[in-house]
């Protein structure tokens, strides 16, 4: 059976040139009406992980707890297969790379070292009317992607009006409105990266507030001061209340990998240029903390350290700039849905930083972070903990501390912006219609499900022992409730790419039909020919060779 996709809300540039298409001037009223789709696909989506068991709430019969999350029978299966992925393709595909699993408690000067006992804060601001509190930052960042959205729209209908004739860049530097919001742009830009910089504090409320920015729930105006606040977790470790030590819970994994340099470089006899990669929890006290999984108190981090020589490491971090973003796009999400965004601040480490975004429902977002953290971190903790901390290189025959490139992902926003990339709505011929996850398929929590057709007969006996058989080489699920339709349908919305048929000709000639998820088509294969088939769609060992 052949499908008629509708247009999906989730995707914006396909939804911008579809209204555009139907009316040549956008009306504030029919922008309303888009951010409200959008908020609505979100939600949707929210729904979906609970009802599938992807993600639940947690503590959900004590009401929750704010901002954090648990993750369900197929969101931990697809959780897993995330994180599969990154490492083989550190490990695997890099002889210089080496993992390790640091603790997630750590001496407390570390994190003097690593500047976040003084410099790990967030700018807050409240509104007094609705007292909801924001991020002073983010909210100007929306406020120029506002400006930024306004020059596209234009620049999208000027398109659709001139057709192939039209010449962008003249249009940039001719059109009187582009001109005027490229203006207002320009100098809003200007004085946020000058306020950033200079850690200003009454600079950020004060762009607010000429920048006539309100509060999305009260929509008035009405701020406080903008203060800082600061991320860190912390608790109390000993046996006794007098002799307790103050330690935090680690915000990043990064510090693990760095404190652990030596003993990596010494006992792995390793050569720069050399990697540590590590997978682990990490916890900040976000006061902000919304869009579902996208920012939580405790999250998981998959992050790669990439020690180098001074002077190579702006080389190295275009390098690791490239081929971070190729492994994004070797999922088929969406090359458009992917972007580069340069810091407008750089970090107190940093000499370079990137972020590889990813348009979810409510717009472009942060899910890898791309950082030349230059020798601050290993220098830091060479001068705080009095050991030295250098690479001895033969090739020089000098010692020095090298300088890291650091990759940077948060799982959970990773896992978001796969969910968000495959889920689809469809309407079907004849009217019906289907709610289908179409993830990639080395990452689907289940990759086949053997359905008897019915419950007699020895069918279920037939499906079981081909469930049996492959469960070995992949996750394969057994379903024999409801009609063989709703079980297809149970089957798309977790996103399981394949689906097997056990009828009564299987019991005669050994084969079954196949039913493929993104396609809905089908076929009769043979029972022996089905690992053939399913283990080269579903392996991560294909996914990495695409990247190589």
């Amino acid at each position: 059976m052949s499908a008629t996709k509708i247009i999906f809300l989730n995707d914006f540039s396909l939804v911008l040139s579809f209204l555009i298409r139907k009316i040549l001037t956008l009306q504030p009223e029919i922008e309303y009406k888009f951010m409200v789709q959008q908020d609505e696909i979100f939600k949707k989506l929210i729904s979906h992980c609970k009802e599938y068991g992807f993600v639940f709430p947690s503590s959900e019969i004590y009401d929750g707890l704010a901002a954090v999350y648990d993750y369900g029978q197929n969101g931990v299966e697809l959780k897993n297969n995330i994180k599969r992925y990154w490492w083989e393709s550190m490990t695997l595909l890099n002889e210089n790379i080496v993992g390790i699993d640091s603790a997630i408690f750590m001496h407390p000067t570390i994190w003097k070292a690593s500047g976040h006992v003084d410099a790990f804060n967030d700018p807050l601001i409240d509104n007094k009317d609705s007292k909801k509190r924001y991020r002073a930052d983010v909210l100007i960042e929306e406020q120029l992607a506002k400006i930024e959205e306004k020059i596209n729209k234009e620049i999208e209908k000027a398109s659709l009006r001139f057709g192939a004739a039209f010449d962008v860049q003249q249009f940039r530097t001719t059109n009187p409105r582009v001109l005027e919001n490229q203006a207002k742009y320009d100098e809003l830009h200007a004085r946020f990266v000058k306020a950033l910089n200079d850690s200003d504090l009454e600079a950020l409320r004060q762009i607010i507030l000429d920048s006539k920015i309100v509060c999305p729930v009260s929509g008035t105006a009405n701020w406080t001061e903008v203060r800082q606040f600061n991320l860190m977790f912390s608790t109390e470790m000993g046996s006794t209340l007098e002799g307790a030590m103050k330690v935090y819970l680690r915000p990043e994994t990064a510090q693990g990998i760095f404190v652990n340099f030596l003993n990596v470089y010494k006992s792995g006899r390793m050569k720069i240029p050399f990697g540590i990669a590590q997978i682990g929890k990490a916890f900040r006290n976000e006061i902000v903390a919304r869009q579902f999984i996208f920012r939580m108190r405790e999250f998981e981090q998959m992050e790669m350290q990439f020690f180098v020589r001074p002077g190579e490491e702006l080389q190295w971090f275009s390098h690791w700039k490239a081929l971070r973003m190729k492994w994004h796009k070797a999922l088929g999400l969406g090359d458009s849905k992917y972007r580069f965004h340069d810091h407008d601040k750089l970090a107190h480490y940093a000499n370079a930083a990137t972020d590889i975004e990813f348009e979810m429902p409510f717009g472009f977002k942060e899910v890898e972070g791309i950082h030349s953290r230059t020798d601050f971190d290993l220098g830091s903790h060479e001068q705080y903990s009095g050991k030295k901390i250098q690479y001895f290189d033969p090739e020089l025959n000098q010692s020095y501390v090298p300088y890291v490139i650091e990759t940077s992902i948060g799982v959970d926003r990773m896992f978001l912006s796969v969910l968000a990339g495959s889920y689809h709505e469809e309407v079907l011929e004849g009217g019906d219609s289907r709610v289908v996850l179409q993830l990639p398929p080395a990452l689907a929590p289940v990759k086949l499900a053997v359905l008897p057709l019915v419950k007699k007969d020895g069918l279920p006996e037939k499906a079981r022992e081909i469930v049996d058989t492959l469960r070995f080489g992949f996750n394969c699920r057994y379903d024999e409730k409801d009609s063989i339709g709703k079980r297809y349908r149970r089957q798309d919305a977790i996103g399981t790419p394949f689906c097997v048929t056990v009828d009564h000709e299987t019991l005669n000639d050994d084969c079954v039909t196949i039913r493929y998820r993104d396609t809905m088509q089908q076929e009769r294969v043979p029972v022996s020919q089905l690992e053939t088939i399913i283990s080269d769609k579903v392996s991560i060992k294909n996914l990495l060779k695409t990247i190589i």
